[in-house]
């Protein structure tokens, strides 16, 4: 017996586009909390800030916001994991015609270009406040150490690399954990980007002496 063929009602064919439009919104809310939280952190303070002010700035209610976080600590680890997000299509988005140490600093630079100094130093503070803040902060690094190397492997995949970009990608690391502690000890006198800059050249002058 010959296969009925199905044909697809209205219904069934605008489900992909409903999905994807929920998608989008979900998306475009969480951004929106998210943001809503970090301007009302940078200016009330953290402990100041209730979830209620960030849902009212957010326009949603809240259950809408517990919908999307169950705290206020939620917000800010978001707000970290979209950071390695953002550095790996950064990374990827560079000429392959640098060094890998060059392509990461240079990645970190173009981040920095849209940075709001004020808004990240008021985070950073935030972040060193309280004993579990700081151990999520200094996680950040790790899983930045851990991006690095996965997104130069997608980019140099042979193997006998592999050493070499680990090496790239914990040093980089380190290079970006001093430039920020360094540009949070000056209270944003300088420009994070300096501070980046500062500190893979050193790796560089280090490297040509070895």
């Amino acid at each position: 017996m010959d296969a009925i063929p199905v044909i697809a009602t209205g219904m069934e064919q605008d489900r992909p586009k409903q999905q994807g439009w929920r998608e989008k919104k979900r998306r475009e809310t969480l951004q929106r909390i998210t943001d809503s939280a970090l301007r009302l952190f940078a200016s009330n303070g953290y402990e100041a800030t209730t979830l209620d002010a960030i849902a009212e700035a957010a326009g949603i209610s809240r259950r809408t916001f517990f919908y999307y976080f169950d705290s206020k600590e939620e917000i800010l680890a978001a707000w970290q994991k979209g950071l390695p997000e953002a550095f790996h299509a950064a990374v990827l988005a560079q000429s392959k015609d640098q060094s890998p140490l060059d392509m990461v600093c240079n990645a970190h630079l173009t981040l920095l270009a849209n940075f709001d100094a004020e808004q990240a130093m008021a985070i950073d503070r935030i972040l060193r406040s309280n004993e579990q803040l700081r151990a999520s902060n200094q996680a950040k690094y790790l899983l930045m150490e851990q991006v690095t190397f996965e997104v130069l492997c997608e980019i140099w995949p042979h193997q006998p690399r592999r050493e070499t970009l680990r090496v790239v990608a914990m040093v980089s690391a380190g290079a970006l954990r001093l430039a920020i502690d360094r540009w949070a000890e000056g209270q944003g006198s300088k420009a994070l980007a300096d501070y980046v800059k500062e500190s893979f050249a050193a790796l560089r002058s280090l490297s040509a002496e070895t």
